[in-house]
């Protein structure tokens, strides 16, 4: 299943939760350079669905906050309460 999430770079603590504009809101401590806050949204989505890392792969998106990404069907209901959860 193709999903979209939202990077929200230089926060305080990386956390996985709610919703903007209907995408996953993956909020990471690392800032954007170099690709250091889309590889650690990548882990913390993997992480926050339970998944191995290779099972999350990035679609598009890869200098946009706003990303594509690919999971396995089974993480769909994980995928949806997470984004469904108020933070």
């Amino acid at each position: 299943m193709r999903e979209r999430i939202h990077v929200r770079p230089g926060a305080a603590n990386t956390r996985v939760g709610g919703s903007y504009a209907g995408a996953l809101i993956v909020r990471v401590r690392q800032r954007p350079v170099d690709g250091a806050a889309t590889s650690a949204a990548l882990a913390a989505l993997a992480k926050s669905l339970d998944l191995p890392i290779r099972d999350v792969v990035l679609v598009a998106g890869h200098t946009s906050r706003i990303k594509f990404v690919e999971l396995p069907d089974a993480a769909a209901d994980a995928f949806a309460q997470l984004r469904d959860t108020e933070t």
